[in-house]
């Protein structure tokens, strides 16, 4: 019998699991705590030592309803009971159809034909291929090259990260990563103003398709915030402008909304801000409500049948294994229902002001620059010393919030059920773990 002390499960862990995105030595070396969780409910993730920590980045930014959410809870059982999984060529069934059906129409049906996987990694490497390959059917097997974003994040499997411009995550894998062109990010900290800083981003982009778009596939951008470079926030009017620039130079626009979908940045998909649509839409994170690894790629009609041929090599044999995967699916088609009977984009409207009101102090605070909102992502940049972050992390954990930063930037992404007291929870611990972590030489508890 496995021995039931939790000191017992961290040692178990730190010898039988990689854990992701870790050095596992400070696991080891007690820099960085290794934490037993034992069970969620809505907000709040309770530790196997009875302590308990509300979720305020909701599980790496998937979790929408909380943990063990009722409805969502329930829809699985009874699928459970149904189909637990079938392979999807070949066969198909009700969870997958409906699914692709309601977030087409979640698009006003200008996006579709649904394809599925399995994480968000490879619904960029999906929308890529198709890209490169329908530029191939189409008879312009010249238009391989893709343009990214400085400071963009697309995943961490190679296609993705040849996308991805962060050196922490891509630096080590060079040799094995196919080039991309990486251009100057909207992100509007540091311009006089964020419609400028879009204009500006633009106009390098513009320069750029004039001369060499003939041999450019598609731009993929993460619309309205770049989410792993620090929560670097742009103006809509980027994504406008480089609609229109796609459009007269012949370049697939992608978006990958796998962070910032399903309500993050306050209406259901970012793009629907700037009044575009995408030719490709990259999910996951957030589609299954943060229950099961599930990710899409929704893409137009020309797209598709470009295709759509009798011979097999032109069509797009990309697969997974647990591509559309009934409970995945399920979970998926669940949180949909919440979005739409609790009036959801409208109620966070709602909750970011009242979390906004309570944050308010940190505009002024000595060590904060670029305090931000869009939607339910709240971020700011902590002037400080490289051992900050750490800090942070744990002087938040003392004060039961479990808010992990990037680099020396803080940001808040809670699920959507933040009641009015633990609300203030969040933002209180948020102000007095800064406070602590900025005083290296006090216990941060």
């Amino acid at each position: 019998m496995p021995d039931p002390r939790p000191d017992a499960l961290l040692q178990r862990s730190r010898a039988a699991v990689w854990h992701p995105c870790t050095q596992m030595k400070h696991h080891d070396s007690g820099e960085l705590p290794l934490l037993s969780i034992t069970r969620g409910e809505g907000a709040w993730l309770y530790g196997s030592d009875g302590r308990r920590w509300l979720d305020g980045i909701s599980s790496w930014w998937v979790n929408l309803f909380g943990h063990c959410n009722p409805r969502i809870n329930a829809a699985l059982r009874d699928q459970l009971e149904k189909l637990e999984h079938v392979m999807l060529a070949g066969f198909t069934h009700e969870p997958a159809v409906q699914l692709a059906e309601r977030l087409a129409a979640l698009t006003g049906n200008k996006l579709g034909h649904c394809f599925y996987a399995s994480d968000g990694a490879s619904a960029t490497e999906i929308a890529l291929k198709m890209s490169f390959h329908y530029w191939q059917n189409s008879g312009r097997p010249e238009k391989q090259d893709f343009l990214c974003l400085a400071g963009g994040y697309h995943g961490e499997t190679v296609g993705a990260l040849a996308v991805t411009d962060i050196p922490l995550f891509r630096a080590a894998y060079g040799p094995l990563l196919r080039g991309a062109t990486v251009l100057p990010s909207p992100d509007a900290r540091n311009a006089a103003s964020a419609v400028e800083a879009a204009k500006s981003a633009a106009t390098a982009l513009e320069a750029h398709l004039a001369e060499h778009h003939g041999q450019v596939a598609a731009l993929i951008v993460e619309p309205l915030v770049q989410c792993a470079t620090g929560m670097a926030m742009h103006d809509p009017e980027y994504l406008r402008l480089a609609r229109a620039l796609c459009d007269r130079y012949e370049v697939h626009l992608i978006c990958d909304e796998i962070a910032v979908g399903f309500g993050r940045t306050g209406s259901f998909f970012a793009f629907e801000q700037a009044a575009i649509t995408p030719d490709f839409l990259c999910l996951s994170k957030g589609i299954s409500g943060g229950y099961l690894p599930l990710s899409a790629v929704l893409t137009t009609d020309p797209i598709y049948a470009a295709f759509y041929d009798d011979a097999t090599t032109r069509g797009f044999l990309h697969s997974h294994s647990y591509t559309g995967n009934p409970l995945a699916c399920r979970a998926a088609l669940a949180s949909l229902d919440i979005f739409a009977t609790d009036d959801v984009i409208n109620a966070n409207t709602a909750l970011a002001a009242r979390i906004d009101t309570l944050l308010a102090p940190l505009a002024d605070h000595p060590n904060v620059c670029h305090y931000r909102r869009r939607g339910m992502i709240f971020a700011f940049d902590v002037v400080a010393d490289a051992g900050f972050s750490r800090r942070f992390y744990q002087a938040a954990l003392a004060r039961e919030v479990l808010l992990r930063p990037i680099g020396n930037t803080i940001y808040l992404m809670p699920p959507y059920i933040l009641d009015a007291a633990e609300t203030r929870h969040l933002c209180h611990a948020t102000v007095a773990a800064l406070d602590a972590a900025l005083q290296p030489d006090e216990q941060a508890g």
